[in-house]
């Protein structure tokens, strides 16, 4: 199967062929995949180098002239290392475009703490007005990507080498049943859905997935909630990010929350993808038993 950012190469390379008002702007990560879409592309594929203010900044340029720019690199690099520009050139300026990141919170351990951001969702949350979608499959990181570049408003797309087995119907708004029980509400975010499944096997739960998290899809989850909610929320970057959404989704409803992510605390020894899932307590062992710790609590259990 191939990769998220492999998928990513090959659709914005066909939307390039497909939609004249699209534009791509790189900071090397990827050029190479984009060798031949640049020769029959040349003014709107463009690499700035390692300038990472100037990929946004030229990105919100490219928008001010009423073209659709998507915007990709690391992630600590597009969204972490120029936030200030991403603020200004799109939140400000009100413009619309696509990031599109690779790299996620810890794809690339070896590559050091440079290269990772589990705080790039909960840094965009701090802007008005960014759609956040976090697929859990490469067919469904191509529908997002597709859905996000026909539209105007402001999109970050974020890309893993974690995927789930299966891909699953995405939307670009709603959560998606995965299963339904009676004694509590799992929400799985992206690329942890099978491991939230493995976890939860044999538990009553309600395991809702996420692909989109940005709108926060209330419908859905007070539709899966009773008139007591136990809610957990398991997403692939900086643990509690959602923690609030869910608050405010069930303001008028008694409930518990817990959030689940990457811990704030920095871990140096960089391993491997599966080592750092362990070390954060997200692997499917790990899950189990804080999950069930949770919602049992309140039942003596």
């Amino acid at each position: 199967m191939d990769t998220m950012r492999d998928r990513f190469i090959a659709t914005t390379s066909r939307l390039l062929d497909e939609d004249p008002r699209l534009a791509l702007v790189l900071a090397e990560i990827s050029a190479a995949g984009f060798e031949r879409t640049q020769r029959r592309h040349p003014a709107r594929v463009i690499n700035v180098g390692i300038r990472e203010q100037l990929l946004i900044g030229a990105g919100g340029g490219i928008a001010l002239t009423g073209m659709r720019p998507i915007m990709h690199t690391f992630a600590s690099f597009l969204v972490e290392r120029p936030f200030e520009q991403v603020k200004l050139d799109f939140g400000h300026q009100d413009t619309g475009g696509v990031l599109v990141s690779a790299g996620a919170s810890y794809d690339w351990p070896a590559g050091g703490f440079t290269h990772m951001s589990p705080g790039d969702v909960a840094l965009l949350d701090t802007l008005d007005g960014w759609t956040v979608h976090v697929p859990g499959h490469p067919d469904e990181a191509e529908a997002l990507l597709r859905h996000a570049a026909a539209g105007d408003d402001r999109v970050y797309v974020r890309l893993s080498l974690q995927s789930n087995a299966e891909t699953r119907p995405v939307t670009g708004d709603r959560f998606l049943t995965v299963r339904e029980g009676r004694g509590g509400v799992v929400i799985a975010v992206g690329p942890m859905l099978d491991d939230v499944l493995a976890a939860t096997e044999g538990l009553d739960v309600t395991v809702l997935y996420a692909t989109t998290v940005r709108p926060f899809d209330r419908t859905a989850l007070r539709a899966a909630v009773g008139v007591r909610a136990d809610v957990v929320i398991v997403e692939p970057y900086l643990e509690g990010t959602s923690t609030t959404a869910t608050n405010d989704a069930l303001a008028d409803v008694p409930h518990r929350v817990m959030g689940l992510g990457v811990a704030r605390r920095e871990l140096r020894r960089y391993g491997t993808i599966d080592e750092h899932l362990a070390a954060q307590g997200l692997d499917p062992a790990s899950l189990r038993a804080r999950i069930s710790a949770f919602l049992w609590r309140r039942r003596g259990r």
